[in-house]
């Protein structure tokens, strides 16, 4: 009898044990499920971030998903996205010649990428970029935003930046030269938080095209009237004064629009302002490719736009505030930087082309700018 027992017990501690292994093995392989689950989630949203954009985001996609409304995430994706999306377009125009991505980090907080091409067809050389930076503003870069009417105290003060920036050079003098630059910041001051958004979109024509000047800046007017009917009048002057290159009484090109330190009426809706500028570049500049990237030109018309290119050399190392602000930053990647710079450029002793040439009836635009629509 003491035998059963014994043997009773026996069966029902090897039973229990059993339960209890088996219990740890579905746990585990709960677990091991869920992880796997969770990565297989992970790599696609890696592999759809990587084949949306030119490279996968600057911030960890972990952040950006955990942070789906903060406005740090939403400008980050939307520049991403133009990016790629500018990129294809350009490339389409192009036989073969594809931008080369590098992606950067800045130890400081941060990094970037930047995408360039060179001596293709079409495109001398064409910059797309897209930076995100965190760290601390210096005392210069401070002093440069208190110029300008903010009150940041002295000292370093932590910050963010978003932005994309791009250059695009032509091969033909026909084709105009465009800039177009979408940022936002944020600057923690104590206990405030401010925030702001700035940027626009320009034109440098070589020879004047008056039905091109009229599309440009129709265009970018239909994205300011979504928002303000006042913002295209107020960013249009804007443009025309940031551009402007004093020592030689002229203006970089034919303008667009231009505003800093946007931070109304909501950030939301400045946002959605922003987005709006930005995605009316492909539509204002790729017909005026499509329509001149065959025309025909002369040596002298060369030798002119590279004269252009020069002023276009000068205006963005002597005077150009987001050349500055870069160059202030530490940990800044002059490369990314002085990418809107052309290739090739040109100066020659007191060039004064004939009042009644084309190269005279631009300068006269540059002179005295007027409004195309």
């Amino acid at each position: 009898m003491l035998l059963g027992v014994c043997l009773k017990s026996f069966s029902l501690m090897l039973y229990q044990r059993q339960r209890n292994i088996s219990k740890l093995a579905k746990c585990t392989a709960f677990f091991l499920g869920t992880g796997i689950v969770a990565y297989e989630q992970l790599r696609t949203k890696v592999q759809m971030a990587s084949s949306e954009f030119m490279e996968l985001p600057v911030t960890p996609l972990k952040h950006l998903n955990a942070n789906p409304d903060d406005m740090k995430t939403k400008m980050e994706l939307m520049i991403l996205r133009i990016q790629k999306e500018f990129c294809q377009a350009l490339e389409a125009e192009e036989k073969g010649t594809k931008f080369i991505v590098d992606k950067w980090e800045r130890k400081e907080g941060g990094g970037g990428i930047t995408c360039v091409m060179q001596d293709g067809l079409v495109f001398e050389k064409a910059g797309v970029n897209i930076s995100v930076v965190t760290g601390n503003l210096p005392p210069g870069a401070v002093a440069m935003m208190n110029s300008r009417g903010k009150k940041l105290s002295a000292g370093t003060l932590p910050f963010f930046a978003a932005g994309v920036s791009a250059v695009i050079h032509p091969r033909n003098p026909m084709i105009p030269t465009i800039h177009f630059n979408y940022r936002y910041f944020e600057v923690q001051d104590g206990n405030d938080s401010l925030w702001w958004f700035g940027g626009g979109t320009d034109l440098t024509p070589y020879y004047l095209n008056k039905k091109d000047a009229e599309h440009f800046h129709k265009t970018l007017k239909i994205a300011c009237d979504k928002h303000n009917k006042t913002y295209y009048q107020t960013f249009k002057k804007w443009c025309d004064d940031y551009f402007n290159i004093p020592h030689r009484g002229e203006r970089r090109g034919i303008g667009g629009i231009f505003f800093d330190d946007l931070n109304t009426p909501s950030q939301e809706e400045a946002f959605q302002f922003v987005t709006s500028c930005a995605d009316a570049v492909i539509p204002s500049y790729i017909p005026l490719v499509q329509k001149h990237k065959n025309d025909t030109y002369t040596e002298v018309e060369r030798e002119w736009q590279l004269l252009r290119r020069g002023r276009y050399v000068e205006f963005n190392l002597i005077y150009d505030r987001g050349t500055k602000f870069g160059l202030h930053t530490p940990g800044a990647r002059f490369e990314s930087i002085l990418m809107s710079l052309p290739l090739q450029a040109r100066w020659e002793y007191m060039h004064d082309p004939k009042p009644k040439s084309r190269e005279g009836e631009l300068l006269e635009v540059l002179r005295n700018p007027k409004d195309w629509i």
